[in-house]
């Protein structure tokens, strides 16, 4: 499951860039996000935002809209709950849509973490945040994302994930995007940064 913004309020740390740049960046994040999941697993993605959907459909993810439209972890749930329905035990996991240098076999290898009845959470490079939430096929997802998710995810009783960096480095700022070019981009970033100074 990832969960989408919608473009016109996605990414305002990156507005140095210019509003076009900053929507481009944060549609070209999501595709590699997406691009990456599917190559391990089923992606829903959930958005109200036109353009994503129609991209990230195009990738070959299911899109359905925001029905709750109450903020990220009623998203979340919400699109946990479509996953399981008429599958009331399949494994769910909820992945950030700002990982550009996420690799398929990191995730593969964070998943495969997780317990048939656990759930499991990967922090994000800062130490504070969540990058992948996730719950085997008996387990419950309880997504807690906002400041502090790392601490709310302990609380909740998710056991933290050895990850990959590309699973970690999720981009906010112009740092983090530099770091994440480090670390390797996906096709879509690649070209969405082209005449960025990085």
């Amino acid at each position: 499951m990832v969960p989408v913004k919608r473009l016109s309020v996605a990414k305002s740390r990156l507005a140095a860039y210019g509003d076009v740049r900053r929507k481009d960046l944060a549609l070209a994040f999501a595709a590699d996000v997406v691009l990456a999941a599917l190559e391990v697993a089923d992606v829903l993605v959930v958005t109200d935002d036109a353009a994503a959907g129609a991209l990230l459909s195009s990738l070959g993810a299911t899109v359905v809209p925001d029905d709750p439209d109450a903020g990220l972890n009623p998203a979340l749930l919400h699109g946990a709950e479509l996953l399981r329905q008429g599958a009331p035990l399949r494994g769910v996991a909820t992945l950030s849509a700002d990982l550009p240098a996420l690799r398929s076999a990191d995730l593969e290898a964070a998943l495969e973490q997780v317990g048939p009845t656990s759930s499991g959470f990967v922090s994000d490079v800062a130490g504070t945040g969540t990058t992948l939430l996730a719950a085997g096929p008996g387990g419950l997802l309880v997504p807690a994302f906002g400041p502090g998710s790392h601490a709310s995810h302990v609380a909740a009783g998710a056991i933290e994930l050895v990850a990959g960096p590309g699973l970690r480095q999720d981009v906010d700022t112009p740092e983090d995007l530099a770091a994440a070019a480090l670390l390797g981009l996906g096709a879509y970033t690649r070209r969405a940064v082209q005449g960025l100074d990085l």
